[in-house]
């Protein structure tokens, strides 16, 4: 079975976007189908129409050019032109069952006009309201004209999909609510490769005295810095009593549009020797200062975007057996069972974080690690890329089934 996949971008960029497409395209690669992979172009591929990275083989879409294309709304309106006529001709070239595109609704508009006069049944996936997305990295405002055009466009696009996928529990109930019938949303959750991540993680006593970490209790992030992450609240923490004591430290790895306020932030509050920044590093090496921490943070802020979509880090923490605590937002609690594989506290309190800091630290080992052996089993058991993936078979198998019902009677 031949699928055409149309994605908003792909490698050689590194995101949770790429990551989650490459991981699933190996599993269905490894189900016997033929995954073709299609980007628009937000790829910024220039003139290319073919493009080999990472091991795939990529089919591009050249930029829309002239004054019209900067614009808004008349940009947006070139893009989907644009990603229009490319999959009509990848379409006619591959012959595919069927069309999968990916968010954003910029994708899905062109792929539905292209399904219908190829009569293929349409999958569109949805890993996050771009909406939403918008409003974190303020390119709009909540309820503002470009938000609700966006939220428009993407119902429209949802309820002509033949079915629609997404990554999490909170999403699938949202798209629900825009009218979409329950039994054509299908949830293919977030994963990790757990082969790939080893639950003994040697302390790289060389980094660590590069970095002033020899003797200390660290606290880590390691990822973007988007203000939704909630790293000020991480950083607001050191100051609070219970982790006054110099032996705490947070260390954060990466590096983003929130980097210049957190390093201002550290600076206001007198903590530049004990937060510590590295930048970012090699995706090979990250390991290495993963083995550093002693207790991974994810302090999301409630955001509508936080409670809705699941993260991809603290499964990637879980499948090392690395101790977990987040922020208590719903994207969190369908990932991690307080006090069973990891620990959950009050969103948005540097005073709460604090305290669940201190508890840790104080804990007995051995309750520790059974939570830290608890969290390796949830995503050995529920979630690996190869059972994410699994669920297309039967959704796929449905589409063509009726596909080819719809034929024979026309």
């Amino acid at each position: 079975m031949r699928i055409v996949h149309v994605l908003d971008h792909s490698a050689p960029l590194h995101s949770g976007y790429t990551f989650r497409t490459l991981a699933l395209m190996r599993e269905q690669v490894a189900l016997g189908w033929e995954p073709v992979l299609m980007t628009g172009p937000k790829q910024d591929s220039g003139d290319c129409l073919e493009a080999d990275a990472d091991g795939w083989h990529f089919h591009r879409t050249p930029s829309p050019r002239g004054r019209l294309a900067q614009a808004p709304i008349a940009g947006e309106l070139a893009v989907m032109r644009a990603i229009e006529r490319r999959l009509e001709r990848l379409v006619e070239t591959a012959r595919p069952a069927l069309i999968h595109a990916h968010s954003p609704v910029l994708n899905a508009l062109p792929a539905w006009r292209v399904a219908r006069r190829h009569g293929l049944p349409l999958v569109y996936e949805i890993r996050a309201f771009w909406e939403d997305a918008a409003v974190e990295h303020g390119s709009c405002r909540e309820g503002d004209a470009r938000y609700r055009a966006t939220r428009a466009a993407e119902t429209f696009a949802m309820r002509r999909a033949d079915a629609v996928t997404t990554i999490c529990d909170g999403l699938r109930g949202a798209i629900a609510e825009r009218g979409v019938a329950d039994d054509r949303i299908t949830v293919i959750p977030n994963a990790v490769d757990v082969e790939r991540f080893t639950t003994h993680l040697p302390e790289d006593a060389e980094l660590a005295s590069s970095l002033g970490l020899s003797d200390d209790y660290v606290l880590g992030f390691a990822g973007s810095f988007y203000r939704y992450e909630g790293l000020d609240i991480a950083v607001r923490a050191m100051a609070q009593p219970p982790l006054r004591d110099g032996r705490f430290k947070l260390l954060l790895v990466g590096g983003g549009p929130d980097e210049a306020a957190l390093r201002s932030l550290v600076s206001a509050q007198g903590l530049e020797d004990r937060v510590i920044f590295t930048g970012r590093v090699p995706h090979d090496q990250i390991e290495r200062y993963y083995g550093l921490m002693d207790l991974l943070v994810f302090p999301r802020l409630r955001h509508r975007l936080t409670e809705l979509v699941t993260p991809l880090k603290p499964l990637e923490a879980m499948a090392q057996a690395r101790l977990v605590a987040a922020s208590d937002v719903g994207g969190h609690r369908e990932l991690i069972r307080d006090r069973e594989t990891g620990f959950l506290f009050e969103p948005e309190s540097p005073a709460a974080l604090a305290e669940c800091v201190a508890q840790l630290a104080a804990a007995p080992e051995a309750q520790l690690d059974d939570v830290r052996a608890a969290g390796r089993r949830f995503v050995e058991q529920e979630r690996t890329w190869r059972a994410s993936a699994a669920r297309y078979a039967p959704l796929y198998e449905s589409l063509l089934g009726e596909n080819r019902r719809d034929t024979a009677r026309s």
